[in-house]
């Protein structure tokens, strides 16, 4: 229990506590009370780590410094700020140090390093499947032996908010026609969770399915923009390259693992016996329950639970070949999809290619993102006690820019 007068619905009481980066007002300063540092969410406030704490780390304008020193400190950290929230001695000092979430502007948590996306539901990728590859095996023969994933475009890592450009790039209207230029005709969104490295690993060595909680500070909500034209026409054979590269949007709070304990499940059940080093020594699938809305209006509730591999199986994957992590490195899930198409966690699922438009409460009808489309993806989690927040992830698509 909280001090603190917050709803008893409340998605960020004491249970949640997640991590972002604000300054006071809209302009951020380089230094001072207007410069960028670390704060924590509780209710409708963000709590100033900095002034309440005393520790420089939390002056930084990116968690990276904090998330390098590694589990024991994050654990302290958080036992450290329950305490000052649930017991009324520190009243004064934690008043003093909130403010008004109404009052902040919310930037990117950490300074992305790598990023690497997934591809790692059976749902979508079985759908994805059939619609690339109509008539084969809708699964690559590889997908139940790995995670799947590509390297993405850390430098387009956007917070949420951020508008998104339409994309140009080549596309190929029939399947024997020359390529053509122009703005992407079939945007898309994805509903992903992404996951934020503190503590890398050197080159050369490997994390372990039991060592990702050492090494993973906390999960977030991603929106993957995509143009399923162009990818369509480039991943001839290769994987997503502009179809993908030209914005990846991030929610402002990063939730601990430490407060996502009462959510973890077993992942699906495994056709395939894994190899030793994918093999499940914890349960670390994840009950998140993701809501999709359309220009205000609910599109998609897609279950990550359904998720066949788990992030600490992709991080594994990641390093199993001696590729190195680093503090603020970025991997996301890929798209969350469900056995239903109310769950299907993108446009290409929902409009099943554009062959089945999708309508909307309002009367509109889509089968990708028009211009001056809104996406908002939010998502919550069992607590210790209630449900959880990740807040939301929004962007806007806005006309190409001329080329």
């Amino acid at each position: 229990m909280t001090w603190l007068e917050l709803p008893s619905d409340s998605l960020f009481g004491p249970a949640n506590l997640p991590y972002g980066v604000f300054t006071v007002g809209d302009e951020p300063g380089s230094s001072g009370p207007g410069a960028p540092r670390v704060g924590v969410r509780i209710g409708d406030s963000v709590l100033d780590l900095a002034q309440v704490l005393a520790d420089p780390v939390f002056s930084e304008p990116s968690m990276n410094a904090f998330l390098a020193q590694g589990r024991a400190r994050w654990s302290e950290v958080r036992a450290r700020i329950t305490g000052l929230l649930t017991d009324e001695r520190h009243r004064g000092t934690v008043e003093a140090a909130l403010h008004p979430l109404s009052g902040v502007r919310l930037h990117l948590p950490f300074t992305p390093g790598d990023y690497v996306d997934f591809y790692a539901n059976e749902y979508h990728a079985v759908n994805a499947g059939l619609l690339f590859r109509p008539g084969q095996d809708p699964l690559p023969p590889n997908w139940k032996h790995l995670p799947i994933g590509y390297h993405g475009r850390s430098g387009t890592i956007v917070i949420s908010g951020t508008p998104i450009a339409r994309p140009c790039g080549q596309r190929q209207e029939t399947p024997d026609a020359a390529p053509t230029f122009g703005p992407s005709r079939r945007m898309d969104f994805e509903a992903e969770v992404g996951f934020v490295v503190g503590v890398g690993s050197p080159l050369g060595t490997t994390v372990g399915v039991g060592e990702f909680a050492g090494h993973v500070f906390g999960a977030f909500l991603l929106n993957d923009w995509s143009s399923r034209d162009l990818q369509a026409w480039e991943s001839r054979p290769l994987g997503p390259f502009l179809g993908k590269s030209f914005g990846t949007s991030i929610s402002p709070w990063i939730v601990p693992l430490d407060a996502l304990e009462q959510a973890r499940v077993s992942p699906p059940p495994r056709d395939h016996e894994l190899l030793p080093y994918l093999a499940d020594t914890q349960p670390w699938g994840l009950d998140l329950a993701l809501e999709v809305r359309l220009n205000g209006q609910v599109v998609s509730r897609p279950p990550f639970a359904t998720m066949y591999w788990t992030p600490a199986q992709m991080l594994a994957h990641l390093t199993v070949n001696g590729a190195s992590t680093r503090t603020g490195d970025v991997y996301a899930s890929g798209t969350v999809s469900g056995p239903d198409r109310g769950q299907r966690g993108c446009l290409l699922e929902l409009s099943w290619g554009g062959t089945e438009p999708l309508a909307l409460p309002d009367g509109s009808v889509r089968t990708f993102l028009q211009d001056h489309d809104e996406v908002t993806m939010t998502a919550t989690a069992p607590g210790a006690g209630a449900r959880i927040g990740f807040g939301e992830v929004t962007g806007r698509i806005l006309p190409a820019t001329a080329r």
